[in-house]
């Protein structure tokens, strides 16, 4: 539209740009939208009548066929414009709808009440419009207690999914009939080299380096009738103690490598650690997504201050305000995925 007004009103406008003009509405259609290309095709009749008035031409039968020519092409624009739109909008709809249920069959509903335990969980992908990614949690009841988990797959992307997948279904599984919880995470660490090792080679060839990922992961198992909590920690930050107001930190005296590393520890692998948990206490368990959240001014995120400024009477009012600190200390931009899942004993 500019080429064409600076033609009309340049000593070359001589030059015939109706057709220049007419197929504006048609170009725009292609990725403007209908209110662009309404737009678009207002522009165009603009110029045309602009132009038109000032070197006189009206009554030329070649000026009403441009502007007839125009008319019919906007028309025909703006109607395919909102098509394209709505067929857009269906296919989106589709595929939110699909991320959803794959949410749900990844990162299942945390119940409010297991057994001696209260639970809450939040998830937040950092990807826009994004509903699952690298952080994986899970809370079971099973023969021993309680028993969760929480992760965070090295990595972004579709690799960084299928190993969060794999991780989990292999703790949902193990959780239930090995009694040591070192013994659950050996089938979770297999799963992730079955994982890294398939014949699967489209997921490898999107550049995600998806042979060379691990899992930070640490499982907690609350027994019935015991005031603990048992911990074994793989390389994840440690969980936080919430015990009359104060927060504690259960950083593991034995540290264990994540999930995928095992090879490079020569050491036999620890047993689990096992801390109070009573009547009352609060246990959270996160990934380094919360820790690592930065402001404006790079400084990280201070959960157990912010955890001690908390006030809430539920698990879900707990974690509830924590998202709304983490945030305000954001402004809302997050650059990694964050989850969190707390336990609160009810008794024992």
């Amino acid at each position: 539209m500019l080429l064409g007004l600076g033609i009309e009103l340049s000593p070359a406008h001589f030059l015939y740009t109706g057709p220049l003009l007419t197929a504006m509405p048609a170009l725009a259609a292609l990725t403007m939208g209908p209110v662009g290309t309404l737009s678009a095709a207002a522009g165009a009749l603009g110029v045309s009548l602009t132009t038109t008035t000032m070197h006189h031409a009206w009554g030329d039968t070649q000026i009403y066929s441009n502007l007839l020519g125009l008319l019919v092409v906007s028309a025909a624009s703006v109607m395919t414009s909102n098509a394209m739109c709505n067929r857009r909008q269906s296919e989106l709809d589709q595929i939110r709808r699909i991320a959803v249920a794959a949410q749900e069959v990844i990162l299942q509903p945390v119940p409010a009440r297991l057994g001696p335990v209260r639970t809450s969980s939040l998830y937040l992908a950092a990807e826009t419009g994004a509903q699952i990614g690298g952080d994986l949690y899970e809370a079971l009841p099973t023969p021993y207690g309680v028993r969760v988990i929480v992760g965070d797959v090295r990595g972004k992307g579709l690799a960084a999914v299928r190993s969060a997948a794999a991780v989990l279904s292999a703790f949902r599984e193990a959780a239930h009939y090995e009694d040591e919880l070192m013994a659950v995470m050996n089938h979770c660490s297999a799963a992730l080299r079955r994982e890294h090792s398939g014949p699967d080679d489209a997921v490898k060839d999107c550049g995600d380096d998806h042979a060379e990922g691990f899992v930070t992961a640490l499982v907690a198992q609350v027994p019935p009738g015991e005031p603990v909590v048992d911990v074994v920690n793989f390389g994840h930050p440690p969980p936080l103690l919430v015990h009359n107001g104060k927060v504690h930190e259960l950083a593991p005296t034995s540290p264990l490598p994540p999930l995928g590393l095992e090879e490079f520890v020569t050491d036999p692998p620890a047993k689990a650690e096992s801390y109070p948990f009573a009547v009352g206490d609060r246990l959270l368990l996160y990934t380094d997504g919360v820790i690592e959240a930065r402001n404006r001014c790079k400084d990280f995120f201070a959960l157990p201050e912010a955890i001690e400024a908390v006030h809430a009477r539920t698990t879900e009012e707990f974690l509830g305000q924590l998202h709304d600190s983490l945030i305000r200390h954001t402004e809302g931009h997050l650059t990694d995925d964050t989850a969190m899942i707390v336990l609160e004993r009810a008794d024992v």
